[in-house]
């Protein structure tokens, strides 16, 4: 059985200090590290040639290396190492700042994929800081990459991998949350299917699978609660009035004339009193008038309540309903 609240400093390649960067983004467990979902996605899966390289324009290439790396000092604590490719259009530099570690990772005559961000100037075609893979690895180019949300020190790619080994922990084990006839009768994937995919999607179609499914989940959560919360402020009676009892006297006898939307509103509240509803659903239609003219309707309904209860005793409590009304005008 897998436990998704155990601390995501144990997942492997996190460990205590990545493990405190990953709580600045409120990832505390396993739970939370494979359901912080990417804020976007990059798709490095489509090549250019290098003369189809726009400036600006972040591209994929594959090219040959015809050069070792060369290493540039522009000034104290910067430097640039360079690397020549070509492909069957054209030549082009690669250019990282400051990566001396790169030195020895190419070999002349190897083919590489490269993506990052192009500059065309001059004729020049160079390529600034981009990532790659060799021909034989698809680490960080070849597919759709997602970008998450994130904060200081903590880089887009250790938060891959860690969500890539929090899935591998799991290894489509988990427990399916919505029944198998919604699943077939909505077309929708299985949890751990959508769980992967919107990670790490196969293409921008299964992308959009997963997200249906995960976004119809969300909404019949929030649908089920909200019948609930209904449920339970509707299970008590209110107090229903006696249809005899009516306001109309009172109406004629005032000096000035409602408004028609007054008139619809106290229609509406009549009609209410004389059903078994809760005094809440009364109020909640007052609810939508100023302060003046809400009193107007609170005090009409007040006439009816006094009425009905001269008329036959009806049992409702006056404080009640003066309660109701100042607690919604305050």
């Amino acid at each position: 059985m897998i436990d998704l609240k155990q601390s995501v400093q144990y997942i492997k390649g996190v460990g205590p200090q990545r493990a405190a960067l990953l709580q600045k983004l409120n990832i505390y467990t396993l739970e939370d590290l494979i359901t912080y979902f990417p804020r976007d996605y990059e798709d490095r899966s489509k090549p250019k040639k290098i003369s189809q390289l726009v400036d600006g324009e972040e591209a994929l290439i594959e090219a040959i290396a015809i050069s070792k790396i060369s290493e540039v000092r522009i000034r104290k604590n910067m430097v640039i190492e360079k690397l020549i490719v070509r492909d069957e259009t054209g030549s082009c530099v690669i250019s990282w700042f400051n990566q001396k570690y790169l030195k020895g990772k190419f070999e002349i005559g190897c083919k590489y994929s490269f993506f990052g961000k192009a500059s065309v100037k001059y004729g020049k075609i160079e390529i600034l800081n981009p990532v790659f893979d060799n021909n034989e690895t698809n680490k960080n180019t070849g597919k759709i990459i997602p970008i998450y949300p994130s904060t200081y020190s903590l880089t887009q790619g250790s938060i891959r991998r860690a969500i890539e080994n929090g899935l591998s922990l799991i290894n489509e084990n988990l427990e399916e949350t919505l029944p198998e006839y919604l699943l077939k009768e909505y077309n929708l994937l299985d949890l751990n299917n959508a769980i992967k995919q919107i990670h790490f999607p196969k293409d921008f179609e299964e992308y959009q699978k997963a997200r249906t499914r995960l976004v119809f989940e969300e909404l019949l959560g929030m649908q089920i609660a909200l019948l609930n919360l209904k449920k339970e402020n509707t299970q008590d009676e209110g107090i229903s009035f006696p249809e005899t009892v009516k306001m109309s006297n009172v109406i004629n006898e005032l000096p000035f004339k409602l408004t028609k939307a007054q008139l619809r509103v106290l229609e509406e509240i009549d009609g209410d009193m004389e059903k078994r509803i809760k005094q809440s659903d009364v109020w909640a239609v007052m609810q939508q008038k100023d302060d003046r003219g809400r009193y107007k309707m609170f005090s009409f309904s007040y006439v009816r309540l006094n009425e009905s209860r001269e008329g036959n005793g009806s049992p409702g409590s006056i404080e009640d309903y003066e309660v109701a009304y100042f607690s919604s005008i305050h």
